[in-house]
């Protein structure tokens, strides 16, 4: 699958999410929102900068902008960070406002510490010079980014949520939908790294790369 065609996937897989959700919240009433109803304004605090992260990140990714345009992919990248600062306070109302068990709650704060992460381990390889590395680490930043979207594709897998109950496989996909695809691209990167670099060969390290000054 060429990058283009993933990209593209992604992409539509993204809009299909976001609509879904524009969609349903859009209606203020009670019968919408369910259980956020006394809890919107931190909903809309999570999803609002949620959406803003899943839209720059997917334009991160263009090969393009980078190279033509390495000021707006910076800018991108910073306003994406701030995006994602902002959904992780309303997931931290969420989570602290939530009658849902603690098996539940656990597993979203997990979902916004590894996004934290990641993001914070991107930025630092960038502002280190460390491009190779910060292109790594934004990849596993912005799957994370897309672990909504992830569980709701593993919901909706005929049978899936008939493998256990609801408290038991709720919690079980919040984790998975993040933690697997970081395992199965790490485990990737490492396989490709062995096959086409020497053992031990060093990280690419490039101050004079237009896409790291001025970081």
């Amino acid at each position: 699958m060429s990058l283009a065609v993933a990209w593209l996937m992604v992409s539509l897989a993204a809009f299909e999410f976001l609509s879904i959700a524009y969609q349903k919240y859009t209606q203020l009433n009670a019968g919408s929102y369910g259980m956020f109803w006394t809890r919107r304004e931190w909903l809309w605090t999570h999803i609002g900068g949620g959406a803003l992260t899943v839209l720059l990140g997917a334009l991160q990714f263009l090969p393009q902008l980078r190279r033509t345009w390495p000021r707006v992919h910076r800018w991108i990248g910073r306003t994406f960070l701030l995006g994602m600062l902002v959904a992780c306070v309303g997931a931290v109302g969420l989570i602290l406002t939530s009658p849902a068990p603690a098996a539940i709650r656990t597993a979203f704060g997990a979902t916004a510490l590894a996004w934290l992460v990641t993001a914070f381990l991107g930025y630092r390889a960038i502002r280190r010079g460390q491009v190779d590395v910060h292109r790594r680490w934004m990849i596993g930043c912005y799957l994370v980014t897309l672990a909504p979207i992830t569980f709701r594709a593993l919901v909706r897998i005929p049978g899936m949520m008939e493998l256990a109950s609801p408290m038991v496989m709720i919690p079980t996909l919040l984790w998975l939908s993040w933690a697997a695809p970081l395992l199965v691209y790490g485990a990737g990167v490492s396989l490709m790294r062995g096959m086409q670099a020497p053992r031990g060969f060093p990280g690419r390290t490039l101050r004079s790369n237009p896409e790291v000054e001025s970081a």
